[in-house]
């Protein structure tokens, strides 16, 4: 049997989708601001943001952290390495593999950008309290 979804429930989530997604335009809006497309500063973002806190990732990781195709993350990565955002560098324990981090440059844009979203986070934080408080269990 389906449970029945209440107006309240439907309203929050909706609110939710509305923060949500402004953050996301905003996000788009800053990234071009600071010189970047927002699949670079989403690209940035996850190497220097790497789960490990080593500040570097892989294409694979950032395949699965992405939610893309390694070939589509490939050339994301190698379009970056182009423009001086990214450097690779050769794995000292297995040859196959190259860690990305960012280059000063690929640094302060990241910076420009991230410094410019910190009331859009704040926004979003608060949308997820609100859902969390508006939803049973």
């Amino acid at each position: 049997m389906v449970a029945a979804i209440t107006t309240s429930d439907v309203v929050a989530v909706a609110a939710f989708r509305a923060a949500l997604r402004q953050f996301l335009r905003r996000t788009e809006r800053i990234a071009r601001q600071s010189g970047l497309t927002p699949q670079r500063y989403l690209l940035l973002l996850m190497v220097k943001g790497a789960s490990d806190g080593s500040e570097q990732s892989t294409v694979t990781e950032l395949a699965e952290r992405l939610q893309l195709a390694q070939s589509t993350v490939t050339e994301l990565v190698s379009r970056a390495e182009e423009t001086g955002l990214l450097a690779r560098e050769q794995s000292v324990t297995d040859a196959r593999v190259a860690h990305l981090r960012l280059t000063e440059e690929g640094e302060r844009r990241l910076l420009q950008a991230f410094t410019g979203l910190a009331t859009e986070r704040s926004n979003v934080r608060e949308a997820f309290v609100h859902l969390d408080a508006e939803l049973p269990g």
